[in-house]
């Protein structure tokens, strides 16, 4: 443009002076007429440069105020650019359908070319100010409507994206925080985690005292990370809570309990339909949404994080293997971390109490007790190895994983059909429990020497040691409706079988032991009811119940044998010296197992004495073998709000729950009923919750 002014001023100024020096026509008097005429011509000559120069200079500083506009416009045009590159990642993120966020991509690069068309246009149009400047502004009011997250919405400034990119990696934050409140008419001591079979009996001080405890220990934290790798897609999630005490964990000031770990597994999903899962993740048995997918548990909606009696579910290191044909039917396999759980009582042993005082006053009160018995199954966690070296139920020495089988339909509605097998191995030995009373002060008569083989059958030893085996498994089906156009879902779960006790939410024992050591696998079956209404886009109302069920693994012929020592004591000036002495005991009648019909109940409705003043007793003579747990449960969810900045819900839960033990006659008066106690608790919680978006 200054090129183009400066010529227009030249060609002016040219022809300007050829004018002035060109003769007039028919002019009687040149030169009277040309010498006026020289300083009149130079005078306008002068005043029209002037003029043309302010007039450039207005010009040049317009042109300039110009090109600062357009520089700004442009910048303006960059941020916008990048408002693009920003929404469209977003958009591609967000949907999980690749064809889907391959049209997002493709409007948007379609958006950001006609910027650059717009852009050009703007340029070579700048000489008209007016019009550049309403094409600029029509072309920015373009840009902004077209910067719309994934759902359509305007983004905001204040906004970032839901998955973060790095390194062609999709970073997606989750979990939430919550308040929450549990209060139960019988106290258990303990959290917002309800230890179903724990409810206690009336012998128990606890059963006689309610509780309410605050909490915010739920709160969870996890982490998706997703990625292409050829035809697979691949993800890994990380998923924590605070619900984990360790040994310094208190709840007197710092409530300093311990971040742990739910979910950590990686998974590669291949375009074929197979899928390969690894890590600590759900139990293949737990029953799913749709097909077998990973995060798509079909949880109960319930606040406590036992869940509810009934639910089958661990959650545990599994190495899954699925494969989906089309939309309709899923065959899964896995191989699961085991664990055993050990219950009944009465099981053989040989106490021996070494005590200084005379027999007539032996009591166990600070003597030096040693137990043996005739087999192991789980061993104390190893500090130095990381295992939890205060559990009191230890950890099994494994002898095989579980095997779990699945297949799921999802045609109107949800369909599951699984089966688990279990391998147990305890290791007995015949010669741990084994004594006489042949050596007694008082000599007696009685040898129990069992099957032990040992050169010297009456010494406890490892003599004859030998490991065995046991197999266990199930069954189980579910079933899950929509109905009333998806506001309600009705579903119905059952699994049966032999040592699963530990996959039900209660937790009842998977073994007991004979007499001899061996396992014996309680056969164990549970079942779960569930209705879900979704009343409103903000309100989930729920009901559930469910039952858990042991049958009786009850035997006789257990050995007890109790050996009492005592060290001499020499003569006083008062009293004569006193020999050491040993009394041994032998019973080889005794009962145990799981449920026996003999066991002794007498005790589970007289309240006992406290330990000390932080140590509430649990009663006597209360075998209280689990035969069935039931709970009823009734909830409520309100989202008050659930938008781009999280959302935040409240919901109240109730629980009934209902404990019946095996009858026993232990303790009771000839021809009198067998007593079988019962145990109940009412329970309340409420959770306020802020998810993250």
């Amino acid at each position: 443009m200054k090129k183009l002014a400066a010529l227009t001023l030249s060609l002016f100024l040219t022809s300007g002076m050829a004018l002035a020096d060109s003769p007039k026509d028919a002019d009687p008097q040149p030169a009277k007429s040309a010498q006026p005429a020289k300083p009149k011509a130079a005078k306008k000559a002068e005043k029209t440069s002037a003029n043309f120069a302010a007039e450039l200079e207005e010009l040049r500083q317009a042109m300039q105020a110009q090109q600062e506009q357009l520089q700004m416009l442009k910048e303006e045009l960059g941020k916008r650019d990048r408002q693009i590159d920003a929404a469209r990642e977003e958009a591609a993120a967000a949907n999980a359908r690749a064809s889907e966020a391959t049209i997002k991509a493709t409007e948007a690069v379609t958006s950001t070319a006609e910027v650059k068309a717009s852009e050009a246009t703007l340029t070579s149009h700048v000489s008209d100010l007016a019009v550049s400047n309403n094409a600029l502004k029509s072309t920015v009011e373009t840009v902004s409507a077209n910067t719309s997250n994934a759902n359509g919405q305007a983004a905001k400034s204040d906004e970032g994206p839901a998955t973060i990119r790095y390194k062609g990696i999709s970073i997606t934050p989750g979990g939430f925080i919550e308040a929450a409140t549990i209060t139960r008419t019988r106290a258990a001591s303990a959290d917002i985690n309800t230890p179903l079979t724990g409810t206690p009996f009336q012998a128990a001080d606890l059963a006689h005292v309610t509780e309410t405890n605050f909490t915010g220990r739920q709160s969870r934290l996890s982490l998706l990370a997703e990625s292409k790798f050829g035809s697979a897609t691949t993800s890994g999630y990380y998923e924590a809570d605070f619900l984990g005490a360790g040994t310094t964990s208190n709840n007197r000031q710092s409530n300093s309990y311990v971040f742990r770990q739910r979910q950590v597994w990686g998974q590669a999903a291949f375009a074929n339909g197979f899928i390969i899962t690894g890590g600590q993740q759900w139990t293949l048995a737990t029953e799913t949404k749709k097909g077998m997918f990973n995060r798509q548990e079909d949880l109960p909606m319930v606040i406590d994080p036992q869940y509810v009696v009934g639910f089958t579910w661990a959650r545990q290191y599994g190495a899954r293997f699925v494969k989906n044909f089309g939309d309709h039917f899923a065959l899964g396999f896995s191989l699961e971390a085991p664990q055993a759980t050990i219950g009944g009582r009465g099981f053989s042993t040989v106490t021996t109490i070494n005590s200084a005082v005379a027999p007539s006053v032996i009591v166990t009160s600070g003597a030096t007790t040693a137990t043996t018995g005739n087999f192991f199954i789980n061993a104390p966690g190893a500090s130095g190895g990381l295992y939890n070296a205060f559990d009191a139920t230890g950890y099994t020495v494994n002898k095989a994983p579980d095997l779990i089988f699945k297949a799921t339909v999802d045609k109107w509605g949800h369909y599951e059909l699984f089966g688990i097998a279990s391998f147990f191995r305890d290791r007995v030995y015949p010669c741990g429990v084994v004594g006489t009373t042949t050596g007694d002060t008082v000599p007696g008569t009685t040898v129990l020497t069992g099957a032990c083989l040992s050169a010297t059958p009456t010494v406890v030893s490892s003599f004859g040691a030998r490991n065995s085996s046991a197999t266990g498994g199930g069954v189980g089906a579910s079933a899950l409706w929509p109905l009333l156009h998806k506001k309600v879902d009705f579903g119905v779960k059952a699994v049966g079988g032999d040592g699963i006790g530990r996959y039900g939410s209660a937790q009842l024992a998977d073994a007991t032991a004979r007499p001899n050591g061996s396992l014996a696998l309680i056969r164990t079956a549970h079942g779960l009811g569930r209705l879900e209404w979704h009343a409103t886009p903000k309100l989930d109302i729920y009901g559930y119940w469910g039952m858990e069920y042991a049958w009786r693994a009850g035997y006789s012929g257990y050995q007890a044998v109790t050996i009492t020592k005592t060290t001499a004591i020499p003569a006083t000036a008062t009293s004569p010296a006193i020999p050491a002495t040993t009394k041994t005991t032998i019973s080889t009648t005794g009962i145990g197992g799981y449920g026996n019909v003999a066991a002794n109940n007498s005790g589970c409705a007289t309240e006992g004495v406290p330990i000390n003043q932080f140590n509430p007793s649990n009663g006597a003579n209360c075998a209280g073998d689990i035969r069935s747990i039931q709970q009823a449960t009734l909830g409520f969810w309100y989202r008050f709000y659930q938008g781009s900045k999280g959302r935040m819900q409240f919901g109240i839960q109730y629980s009934y729950l209902n404990k019946d033990a095996w009858s026993g006659t232990g303790g009771v008066p000839a021809g009198g009923a067998a007593i079988s106690p019962k145990a109940n608790d009412n329970m309340i919680w409420t959770s306020f919750r802020y998810y993250i978006p």
